[in-house]
């Protein structure tokens, strides 16, 4: 077995990872939003802008980590 063999399971764990990451990150993120917009509701104007900004980091790595992905499934460069 060489490393041409192992590509698409490179490939697929580093997208299905990336993408658990993201998910579970923005989960938690937005379990906390709501929790402090009910104890605070005055602040939720604030908070709500953090919050897409932290989303669109989060989903940002996991585009990168796709595209990088789909680049070497594409390209190979193992051989």
């Amino acid at each position: 077995m060489n490393g041409i063999d192992l590509l698409p399971l490179g490939v697929s764990l580093l997208i299905g990872l990336a993408a658990i990451g993201s998910c579970i990150g923005i989960g938690l993120s937005g379990m906390k939003l709501l929790e402090s917009s009910a104890r605070q509701p005055e602040l939720m104007p604030e908070l709500q802008g953090k919050f897409f900004l932290i989303a669109g980091v989060t989903d940002g790595a996991f585009i990168i980590a796709t595209g990088i992905g789909l680049w070497f499934a594409t390209v190979n460069p193992f051989k």
